[in-house]
């Protein structure tokens, strides 16, 4: 017998290899595991990221609309209410999500509801307190109350990201529109 003969070739033995790895299915699933983890975990970052977003905006409209009937009923009035002391009225309505040193008010009388305009306060993708204002009005009159919140996002995988200001965090509001109680 040849020795020579019994020897494969280089060529072939790596043809066996690459045919015996082709019918082979021993790491098919960490593969596939490699391929769609990525893509699953940013999807589930990005679920969450918006979840958490939308039950914060829900929560500054709740607490915007629960506050402004201290304004409606005329209790910020009678009592003189500042903005600041009204901010604390909202935030003890949101302090479960939001703290109270975000949460930002503006309040406008209107003598109609066909007048009434939303005020937005960012610049140059910057949010501006000073351009909010605060008049509660008095009996009878339209009141626009808007709260802002800088709600902070992460950067999320695959380019997803929601923010809307130039800090990264998304500029939340909520808005409540009323006629004054006719108080005394």
């Amino acid at each position: 017998m040849n020795p020579l003969a019994s020897k494969p070739s280089k060529t072939s033995s790596i043809r066996s290899l690459l045919a015996r790895a082709w019918r082979s299915d021993g790491g098919t699933t960490a593969v596939e595991f490699g391929l769609l983890a990525l893509p699953f975990f940013a999807l589930l970052v990005a679920i969450f990221e918006t979840g958490t977003m939308f039950i914060a905006q829900e929560v500054l409209q709740t607490a915007t609309t629960r506050s402004a009937r201290v304004i409606m009923t005329g209790q910020a009035q009678r009592t003189s209410m500042t903005a600041a002391q009204f901010q604390q009225v909202v935030c003890a309505q949101a302090s479960v999500l939001l703290t109270c040193s975000g949460v930002y008010v503006d309040v406008h009388k209107f003598s109609s509801f066909s007048s009434v305009s939303r005020v937005y306060p960012v610049q140059n993708g910057v949010l501006k307190p000073n351009l909010m204002g605060y008049s509660t009005g008095g009996s009878g009159d339209i009141v626009l109350v808007q709260t802002f919140y800088q709600w902070p996002t992460i950067f999320g995988p695959l380019q997803f990201n929601l923010s809307n200001l130039s800090n990264g965090s998304r500029l939340l509001i909520a808005t409540a529109v009323f006629r004054n109680e006719p108080y005394q």
